[in-house]
């Protein structure tokens, strides 16, 4: 790599970093993203010109803030995956007949990411948000997407990602996680009790194309207190496998088609 190839790299890592900073901070001024990231204002204030340019952040009264640019960028990578329209349909309809939230999540570089979700008229908050980012082990839709990719794929992402604990419940063995796709393969739906959030339960299902390949995975999640017994381990699995199924037989009739 020549020198001048390393130093475009390194400043689009720092405007990056600028961009990520403004994020964490729910916005920032000059000064306290100087702070932040142990960078000089001259050199903050050369990114953060570009970046106001080109709409990825704005300013206002000195608070810089992250522009609706990235919100173009990030509706059209929405757009463009597989039978989207589909999936927002089977989304939609899943909150609407179980009144708790609903969402289709991918997989991308060993995290689950939220494609789209849609809440309930009985739903509660969890913080969960389209583009919000999360291990895989720890969430039922990520576990059912583990489950149903390559062993090595499922090798490569616990070898580089880990099994972080974010509950008392999470998996945080090879053992256990491996054990848990097996029954998740076998019975075609995977559970989170607790895993991520205290007092939600949740039921995820992948999607996969004709070739076996995991597309992403709906689910569907709750209070715990009101998703348990059958409508936990019966009702939901039931809904949700057969939104999958109508999901999986729209994306093969358009492959062919």
């Amino acid at each position: 790599m020549t020198n001048k190839t390393k130093s475009g790299a390194r400043t689009t890592e720092t405007s990056l970093e600028i961009v990520d900073a403004i994020r964490d901070l729910d916005g920032a001024t000059m000064d306290e993203l100087s702070e932040y990231l142990g960078l000089a204002p001259s050199t903050i204030h050369r990114h953060l010109v570009t970046l106001r340019e080109r709409n990825y952040v704005t300013q206002e009264n000195g608070t810089y803030r992250i522009g609706f640019q990235f919100l173009t960028v990030g509706g059209y990578a929405q757009r463009m995956t597989t039978a989207f329209p589909m999936i927002k349909e089977k989304v939609d309809s899943l909150a609407a007949e179980t009144g708790e939230r609903a969402q289709f999540i991918v997989e991308e570089h060993g995290e689950r990411v939220y494609l789209y979700t849609e809440v309930g008229q009985s739903a509660v908050q969890t913080g969960a948000h389209v583009g919000k980012r999360g291990a895989l082990h720890t969430s039922a839709a990520g576990k059912a997407i583990l489950a149903n990719m390559s062993p090595e794929r499922f090798d490569e992402i616990v070898a580089t990602r880990g099994l972080g604990k974010v509950s008392e419940n999470t998996i945080t063995t090879r053992e256990e996680l491996t054990e848990e796709c097996e029954r998740i393969r076998e019975r075609g739906y995977a559970f989170n009790r607790q895993e991520t959030t205290e007092g939600v339960h949740a039921v995820g299902a992948a999607v996969t194309d004709s070739e076996g390949d995991v597309l992403g995975a709906l689910s569907v999640s709750g209070p715990a207190h009101r998703v348990k017994g059958t409508q936990l381990t019966e009702e939901l699995p039931e809904r949700i496998l057969s939104a999958v199924n109508e999901l999986e037989l729209y994306i093969e009739h358009s492959v062919q088609t």
